[in-house]
């Protein structure tokens, strides 16, 4: 990969998760706190990304399949994004403010499985390559967060009856609609089958990417635990406002050591099996401990243990989606997990988590150890699950090719 490559895609990884990190960490906080949204408004509102990212698969994936080079897409994309962003900061009432935020995430939804592809489209080793290319989309995560802190720490710089996580976002969006614009030319593939999903869809009749995606589906209906929940609940055990954002970046700090570090020494050494059970079994640490609530600083500490189970989760189960599926239908396979996980799984968990808490809602006291050992149990029964049905996709001793790569040559189960 040449240095002019990868410095574009690290700046288009950066970019894209900088959006994203400036709203989600607090926005749930911002409804609730500020524009005083009740508890079923703001999951509602929360549901809105993952309820995109189920119908984006049928938007982007076949677009970039089929018609449109995948970086002209982005460029579009991005550009319409932030200025629905923009136009999203200044909303106040409930049925203005959820309309603007479905616009958006109808927008920003595609986007996340074809920044994917795209990098994986131009490397020659993904399982080499992509962690170093990834870990700048947790960095931009980071930087959202500390540069939100300082924006709210700087009163010079706040704006008054406007989201400044929004406004930040909007502003990045913008920003990474020029860098799409330089990306290299990634052209649709033009296979045979003009419906490429329905290509992806096929690869569930393997009965080792079934179980994958059937319990990736299960763990992120528990993560939305996280991000629903974990900005009031820091409040709630005495986080600041102007700290929340700084301090939620604790889990994107380890994210980049377990990326960095990690994930290329265990991943070729130990397969997929293995290190997405270390993923999943990284969450129910942290929800345990959120459920105990104290000391504060084991609280915040565990906050790496969400940095841990992303890489080893969401990142190791892109490089097996990539390996799994044929070329011609790559943008469409990952545009599958983004429906199945960032779509169904989330949408279906914002809800639940906020059924949770309405459940051990007590007046206007909420039971947190309750809450949080709900998701911690569904977790370890996830981890179990990968160790006891999920296969390695690597090749096995004796040569022959592992439910993955069998399947990416056409003879899956």
């Amino acid at each position: 990969m040449t240095l002019s490559l990868r410095l574009r895609l690290s700046a288009m990884m950066l970019l894209q998760y900088v959006i994203w990190g400036a709203w989600a960490p607090v926005l749930s906080a911002y409804l609730q706190n500020t524009l005083h949204f009740s508890g079923w408004q703001t999951g509602a509102t929360m549901a809105l990304l993952p309820l995109a990212c189920i119908i984006s698969p049928f938007i982007g994936g076949q677009i970039a399949d089929r018609w449109l080079p995948t970086q002209r897409f982005l460029t579009i994309a991005h550009l319409l994004g932030g200025l629905a962003l923009l136009q999203l900061s200044r909303q106040t009432s409930y049925p203005s403010f959820w309309i603007w935020m479905f616009v958006y995430s109808l927008l920003y939804a595609p986007t996340l499985p074809l920044t994917n592809s795209l990098a994986f489209h131009h490397m020659r080793n993904a399982e080499r390559d992509f962690g170093g290319i990834r870990v700048l989309g947790t960095i931009g995560w980071i930087l959202a967060g500390w540069g939100l802190a300082y924006w709210r720490s700087a009163s010079s710089l706040t704006v008054s009856g406007m989201s400044d996580s929004l406004l930040l976002a909007g502003g990045a969006s913008l920003l990474l609609a020029l860098v799409c614009f330089a990306l290299p030319h990634t052209p649709p593939s033009k296979s045979e089958n003009p419906w490429a999903f329905l290509g992806a869809l096929k690869l569930l009749r393997n009965t080792n990417f079934a179980i994958f995606m059937g319990i990736s589906f299960v763990v992120v209906t528990e993560l939305q635990f996280y991000y629903v929940l974990t900005a009031p609940f820091l409040e709630y055990i005495g986080i600041s406002s102007r700290r929340l954002p700084a301090v939620m970046t604790v889990a994107q700090l380890a994210e980049i050591i377990a990326m960095a570090a990690l994930l290329p020494i265990f991943l070729p050494r130990l397969g997929a099996r293995k290190c997405l059970a270390i993923g999943v079994i990284a969450w129910p640490i942290r929800y345990a401990i959120f459920a105990i609530g104290k000391p504060v600083w084991l609280v915040v500490a565990s906050l790496a243990m969400h940095g841990l189970g992303y890489t080893f989760f969401f990142v190791v189960g892109q490089v097996y989606v990539n390996e799994v599926a044929s070329r011609d239908i790559r943008a469409s396979a990952q545009s599958l997990l983004t429906l199945i996980t960032l779509g169904l799984g989330n949408f279906l968990g914002a809800y639940f988590a906020g059924w949770i808490q309405d459940h051990f809602t007590t007046g206007a006291v909420v039971n947190y150890t309750g809450v949080f050992l709900v998701p911690c149990a569904l977790t370890v029964a996830c981890a179990l699950a990968f160790l006891i049905f999920f296969k390695d996709v690597r090749k096995e001793a004796d040569g022959r090719p592992a439910a993955g790569e069998e399947l990416a040559a056409g003879k899956g189960k």
